[in-house]
């Protein structure tokens, strides 16, 4: 009997809003309703203003929602301490960001072990570990460089590396393409993919570019706050489906 993808996400009648004090209420998402399994690489796409970059801190854990529920491998974030929620996110999720949110005074090599190194990971296994995802990133001779000494596509390769450090079973990618050229963004993209299909890890894309969706198993549009519609891609209408957009 073939084995059922686990459900690593779980959002639940999800609505976010904000006290704007005497303007009122500002609602930035309302009636989410989503699930994500492993192994899935979903991409949640949508115009500025749309929702995403709420959208991401909710599915990151790094927020909780206003009402309904989001459970992240079966747990309830909104009744968790933040204590719970930061080891969680160590344990669960790796982030790669658009502004790449390395620590400039720390080489690329000390980026990436400090994951390791929150979750009381020994300092030789971390080094190791670290030398061995930036090797295969292609950053070997770049390693002992600090931030400020690496090209945006490296960087974010090294950002890259980070969230592979504790081996997380999602990794939440918020335009991670957005400060790159149109070829490294190409590498970035295709290296998600084959960590997708290779590794089976679950890839969550945040996105304005809709030239990233083909990438993609599932599209998510969001358009005002909540969920447009639903798109599953497959070999036979992914050309179609991408064509119309």
């Amino acid at each position: 009997m073939e084995k059922r993808n686990e459900v690593l996400l779980k959002i639940n009648n999800v609505w976010k809003k904000y006290d704007m004090g005497k303007a009122g209420p500002l609602v930035v998402l309302k009636e989410i309703n989503l699930e994500v399994k492993e192994g899935e690489f979903v991409a949640i796409v949508g115009p500025s203003g749309s929702g995403k970059s709420t959208m991401m801190n909710l599915v990151g854990a790094l927020d909780v929602p206003s009402f309904g529920d989001i459970f992240l491998k079966n747990k309830n974030i909104s009744e968790m301490t933040e204590s719970e929620l930061s080891q969680l996110r160590g344990e669960s999720i790796g982030f790669i960001f658009q502004k790449f949110n390395l620590i400039p005074t720390l080489s690329a090599l000390e980026n990436v072990m400090l994951p390791l190194e929150f979750i009381d990971k020994n300092e030789k296994s971390a080094r190791e570990k670290a030398e061995k995802l930036l090797d295969m990133l292609g950053l070997k001779e770049r390693m002992h460089h600090k931030p400020n000494e690496l090209s945006g596509g490296q960087q974010q390769r090294v950002a890259i590396a980070r969230s592979l450090s504790n081996n997380p079973e999602i990794i939440l990618a918020d335009e991670p393409t957005g400060n790159l050229d149109t070829k490294t963004g190409a590498f970035i993209m295709d290296f998600l993919a084959e960590l997708n299909k290779k590794e089976k890890k679950t890839i969550i894309l945040i996105t304005h570019d809709l030239e990233l969706m083909h990438y993609a198993s599932r599209v998510i549009n969001l358009r005002d706050g909540m969920i447009e519609n639903e798109i599953k891609l497959n070999n036979k209408n992914r050309k179609e489906v991408l064509n119309k957009k």
